[in-house]
């Protein structure tokens, strides 16, 4: 039995595949181009559920919308379900916004360290790079605090969905219930339309401040703060 353990066991030289390839520059830039598109492909992937997920996001909120103002007898307290689900959705972005960030600076350290000094030999942008990369494929790591994925994705997108949800709230309580106070039209089993209105105040003014929080950027970007290129100015 020991025999057989020892036979299915890993020579070392095939422990070490690949390790020669460090300390030669032409099989390591011939290796390079197929790890690239590799991660690029990673990235277009986890960009393409980030997009599906905010469709879901806008196509939820246009069939509410159409459905709460389809008549003055459907109930506000539909837009607060349709509140929790763009919530819901918001979280599953931001999970997928850090795996595609995750993967955009792996293209990015490639580009800032290896096509960028090909084309103009200025020097590297991060001299251990390729430490820096080896590391993070034996130990991937989100590069990207849930903090501020989420801050960005309110920004971007969930801030003005949410947006759109409160002016419709306030309009469906207000403007298309002129039989009830709009206290009424407010209210949940149970709960006074004063203290739902007073939690959507307390959420949106959580949701503002996520968004503008000044917290430091760490997410890979490309062109935010950046120096340009004359050939990119007008």
């Amino acid at each position: 039995m020991d025999d057989d353990l020892g036979d299915s066991r890993l020579d070392r030289g095939d422990e070490e595949v690949a390790a020669e390839i460090a300390g030669d520059t032409e099989a390591l830039l011939g290796a390079l181009p197929h790890f690239y598109r590799g991660e690029v492909s990673q990235a277009n992937s986890a960009q393409d559920r980030i997009d599906r997920t905010t469709n879901w996001a806008i196509t939820l909120l246009a069939a509410l919308l159409s459905l709460v103002f389809a008549g003055p007898e459907m109930p506000a307290y539909l837009l607060l379900i349709g509140l929790a689900a763009l919530a819901a959705f918001l979280s599953y972005e931001v999970r997928r916004y850090r795996f595609y960030d995750l993967y955009r600076s792996r293209v990015r350290i490639l580009q800032e360290n290896v096509f960028a000094n090909a084309l103009s030999p200025e020097g590297v942008e991060h001299v251990e790079w390729r430490e820096e990369l080896s590391r993070d494929l034996r130990y991937p790591t989100f590069k990207v605090s849930t903090l501020e994925a989420l801050s960005r994705r309110l920004r971007r997108i969930y801030g003005l969905l949410f947006a759109v949800v409160g002016v419709a709230w306030v309009a469906k309580v207000t403007l298309f219930t002129p039989e009830n106070r709009w206290t009424e039209a407010a209210e949940l089993p149970g709960v006074p339309g004063v203290v739902v209105a007073g939690a959507l105040g307390a959420f949106y003014l959580a949701v503002t401040a996520l968004a503008l929080w000044p917290i430091e950027r760490q997410a890979k970007g490309e062109v935010h703060g950046e120096r340009v290129g004359e050939w990119k100015e007008e």
